[in-house]
């Protein structure tokens, strides 16, 4: 529910009581008129990731962007970039990206215990929530510029699914086995001074319930606009189950084909 998701996170910002304003795109995709970037501090990307993903075909005017110093937050599979240019781009932009035949993203429950200093981990508690989240991300060079905001060790049953794209692979399994931590959400200061933060959570809409989750998520998107975030972390309402059954794609049914 990616438009969901966003009117969440618009909603929740409008009534922080914070000096921001939000705008969300009315359409999906792209935006038809560019100049609904100008002026913004950071965008906020929720979408179908890989080959869907509405940046493949604005790679470079949205690099002119990156360059200026604008922020950038994507969530779940809007982590997910081409190999060549886009995950280039995407590891330029946000210092890490969900790269298939290495990246993995099994549904399991993180317990997310401890936190760096760090503004995106403002005011977070330990929480756990069941979800999507993709891990064993690909990331610049000895990570360099990358802050781990959450990070767990995913059981071994992650890994349960045969090798695939999406599912599993030699380096991924021994570093579980290994006992490495996997990164789930990252924020990344460009050399430029520009910002990015990557968080792979957020398949399940109803993890929009949880506090901590929205509130890193939230940080993660001041700290990319250069926003002071608050000591206890963006101010954020609860969210309730009528709130998160608003706004909801429709459900298009498959029709079955006899053959």
């Amino acid at each position: 529910e990616h438009r969901a998701g966003n009117m969440i996170l618009a909603d929740a910002l409008d009534r922080s009581g914070l000096d921001v304003e939000t705008v969300l795109v009315p359409l999906l995709g792209y935006p038809e008129d560019p100049s609904v970037f100008e002026d913004a501090a950071t965008i906020v990307i929720f979408c179908t990731g890989h080959q869907g993903h509405v940046l493949n075909p604005h790679l470079a005017e949205f690099d002119a962007l990156m360059k200026s110093g604008v922020g950038v937050v994507m969530i779940h599979w809007a982590t997910e970039a081409e190999k060549g240019e886009p995950g280039q781009k995407f590891l330029e932009w946000m210092g890490g990206f969900c790269d298939l035949d290495w990246s993995v993203n099994p549904h399991w429950t993180p317990h997310f215990t401890d936190f760096p200093e760090h503004p995106v981990a403002n005011g977070l508690k330990p929480f756990q929530v069941d979800d999507e989240w993709y891990y064993h991300m690909r990331f610049v060079d000895n990570m360099k510029g990358v802050t781990p905001i959450l990070a767990d060790l995913p059981p071994p049953n992650t890994l349960r699914r045969p090798d695939g794209p999406r599912s599993g692979n030699p380096a991924v399994r021994r570093a579980v086995a290994a006992g490495e931590k996997q990164v789930v959400a990252w924020a990344y200061e460009r050399p430029s001074g520009g910002r990015g933060f990557g968080f792979t959570g957020a398949h399940n809409h109803v993890s929009w319930l949880d506090k901590n989750f929205r509130k890193v998520v939230l940080n993660g998107i001041l700290w990319t606009a250069h926003v002071e975030v608050p000591e206890g972390g963006c101010p954020s309402p609860v969210v309730s189950d009528v709130q998160i059954q608003a706004n909801l794609d429709p459900v298009v049914h498959k029709k079955k084909v006899s053959k």
